[in-house]
């Protein structure tokens, strides 16, 4: 079992650019830097554990083109290696409401995997570090930080909009408000250069 820290997060993110290069490794370096960000404002979360999460939550990319499937190749990645944490945030970055069925993509994946990742969601004990995530996750564009009005369109434009995208949206700027009391400010304080890549 490999320790996770940053060295070999990085290491890892390295390595699965190698094997599916893309626009999903710029976007996971700047999920990474704003999960340290935050997380350095935030009592009791550790800033470099929370970097190693955000660098890891698309890991599963590395296997190619894929809609939900990246989330299962994620899980299995980062167990694989003993980061327990690391692999339930692969899936639950992309369910901040524990319901699968609340899905934007495509599930590309066997019956089977369907059905794990939907017990997995719905059991799952989030933390602020999986909200962190998912928050993140939704601030960081390829060329940087972005406002989350703007993110919810680029995803909206690639993916259509699903009954579950409004409640979704929601759920995402209620973690913000969550973030934003701990910090006692605004969480784009923390984000360099996110007025000039939002306009």
């Amino acid at each position: 079992m490999m320790e996770l820290n940053v060295k070999t997060a990085e290491k890892e993110l390295e390595r699965a650019e190698k094997l599916n290069p893309g626009d999903w490794v710029a976007h996971s370096r700047f999920v990474a830097q704003a999960c340290r960000n935050i997380a350095a404002c935030c009592p009791g979360l550790s800033p470099d554990e929370a970097y190693c999460f955000g660098l890891l939550h698309d890991i599963g990319r590395y296997a190619g083109r894929s809609s939900e499937k990246h989330l299962i190749d994620g899980y299995r990645y980062c167990m694989e290696r003993g980061w327990e944490k690391a692999a339930q945030i692969c899936i639950s970055h992309a369910f901040m409401i524990q319901d699968i069925q609340t899905s934007i993509g495509v599930f590309d994946v066997s019956e089977e995997d369907y059905r794990f990742m939907e017990q997995f969601i719905q059991h799952a004990v989030y933390d602020d570090y999986d909200r962190l995530v998912q928050l993140c996750d939704a601030l960081a564009l390829p060329t940087g930080f972005c406002l989350l009005e703007k993110r919810f369109v680029d995803v909206a434009v690639r993916y259509g909009t699903k009954p579950a995208t409004v409640p979704r949206w929601k759920k995402t700027l209620e973690i913000k408000e969550m973030f934003e009391r701990k910090i006692g400010g605004s969480i784009y304080d923390l984000l360099p250069g996110v007025v000039e890549n939002s306009f």
